[in-house]
C-alpha cells in the first residue's frame, strides 16, 4: 500500500490547488419575465461589470443551443472574471420560451432582443453595485450591443459583428455557399424592404424568408451596423478571427472603417466560437460540438486589457 501513498498525496494536493483557483462567486439572477442569467463576481470590491450579449438563434448564457454545445460564452465569462471583472451572461428569451413551450415563441421580433438587453443594462445601473458597465456583443449581439451601449455603457466590444445590414450579409453568404440562390435572395430581400413582405423567393430559402420569419428579418434589416457604431462616443474594440466561417474579417474591417478611432484586433486562427483552429473547415465545424475546447487566451487578455485600461 505504501507505494501508492505518494501518488495519492500528490493527487490530493493538486485537487486542492485546483479548487483554490476559483476566485469568484456565482449568482443566478432573474432580470425580467424572460431573462435569466448568471453573474460572476470577483473578490475585488466595486468591480467593473461586463454584460455579454449572445448571437443569433435560441442561444443560452453559455453560448449553446440545440444545434451547438460549445460553452464559448461560459469560458469567456470565466476568463474575464479571473482577470478581476464581474460578468453577467444571460439566456436569450427564446431559450426560456422554448423550455416553457410558450405559444408566443413564433411572434418574437428582433426589437424584443433590444428591449431585453436594455432591461439587463438598466437592471445593473439601478443596482449601483459596479464602478462601470461594459457591453460585449457577439455576432447578432454585436449590433444589439451597439444599440443599447450609447449613453449607458463605458465601452463596447464587438465580437464577430457584421459591418453591413443583415440582408446584405445573408446574400453574400448564400453566394459563397449556394451560388445561384443569391439572386433569388436579393430579389426577395429587396421586395421585403420595399413592400414589407414577399412571396418571391426560392423554396430553399424558406428558413430565412418564410412568412413567419419575415417580420423579424424586416426589423433586423432596418439597422446598418456601420452607421450605428458611428454613434458611439465611448471606447470601442472590434475583434474578429481569421478562422471565422460565419463572419469574415471584411465585416470587422467595415466596422473599423466606420469607427476609425476603435481598437481593432484580428486574432489568428480564432473561429466564430473563439476556439483555436489550426486545421481545415472540418476541424472548425467539429468545434461547434465540443464543450470542452477552451476559448483562446488571447481573446480574454485583449478584452480584459481594453476594459481595465
Amino acid at each position: 500500500m505504501k507505494k501508492f501513498l505518494f501518488p495519492l498525496l500528490v493527487l490530493f494536493v493538486f485537487s486542492n490547488a485546483l479548487a483554490q483557483e476559483k476566485k469568484y462567486t456565482e449568482k443566478e439572477l432573474s432580470v425580467s419575465k424572460y431573462i435569466d442569467g448568471t453573474l460572476l463576481l470577483p473578490s475585488t470590491e466595486n468591480p467593473k461589470l461586463v454584460i455579454i450579449i449572445a448571437g443569433s438563434g435560441p442561444t443560452d448564457r453559455n453560448g449553446n443551443s440545440s444545434m451547438s454545445r460549445n460553452n464559448s460564452l461560459k469560458f469567456l465569462a470565466e476568463g474575464l472574471v479571473n482577470n478581476g471583472l464581474a460578468v453577467f451572461r444571460y439566456d436569450k428569451r427564446s431559450v426560456k420560451m422554448l423550455k416553457n413551450r410558450d405559444p408566443n415563441m413564433a411572434n418574437i421580433q428582433f426589437n424584443d432582443f433590444i428591449t431585453d438587453a436594455e432591461e439587463v443594462i438598466n437592471y445593473f445601473k439601478r443596482s449601483e453595485q459596479f464602478s462601470e458597465i461594459h457591453v460585449v456583443g457577439h455576432s447578432q449581439g454585436s449590433l444589439i450591443g451597439m444599440l443599447i451601449a450609447k449613453g449607458s455603457a463605458s465601452s463596447f466590444t464587438s465580437l464577430a459583428g457584421t459591418g453591413q445590414p443583415i440582408d446584405d450579409v445573408i446574400i453574400t453568404q448564400i453566394a459563397i455557399q449556394q451560388p445561384g440562390l443569391d439572386k433569388s435572395a436579393a430579389t426577395a430581400f429587396k421586395e421585403l424592404r420595399e413592400r414589407g413582405s414577399t412571396t418571391n423567393y426560392d423554396p430553399a430559402l424558406a428558413s430565412i424568408l418564410g412568412p413567419q420569419i419575415q417580420p423579424f428579418m424586416l426589423q433586423w434589416m432596418q439597422f446598418n451596423p456601420a452607421e450605428e457604431i458611428k454613434k458611439l462616443d465611448i471606447p470601442v474594440l472590434i475583434i474578429n478571427g481569421t478562422k471565422d466561417l460565419q463572419t469574415k474579417e471584411t465585416e470587422a474591417a467595415l466596422l473599423k472603417e466606420a469607427k476609425p478611432d476603435a481598437l481593432y484586433k484580428i486574432i489568428e486562427n480564432m473561429n466564430h466560437l473563439f476556439k483555436k483552429i489550426e486545421g481545415n473547415d472540418l476541424e472548425n465545424q467539429k468545434s461547434y460540438g465540443d464543450p470542452n475546447l477552451p476559448v483562446m487566451p488571447e481573446l480574454i487578455e485583449t478584452i480584459s486589457s481594453f476594459i481595465k485600461n
